[in-house]
């Protein structure tokens, strides 16, 4: 059991970078919100941290 809990961890730790990288700070609180809207069960903070990462994904199609 302890090898899967490092191992969830080692994964989110890399998207997190990853997010940081691609997208900067603001993908960071996209990610952020849609976290923090999901474990407290509140669909407009995940909403809001959704729309924020689809804009930023989405940026260079507009």
């Amino acid at each position: 059991m302890p090898v899967l809990t490092l191992v969830s961890a080692v994964l989110v730790l890399t998207l997190e970078q990853l997010v940081q990288w691609r997208y900067g700070a603001a993908g960071i609180l996209g990610l952020l919100l849609l976290t923090i809207g999901i474990k407290a069960k509140s669909p407009g903070v995940s909403s809001a941290g959704a729309v924020l990462l689809v804009l930023l994904v989405s940026r260079p199609a507009l």
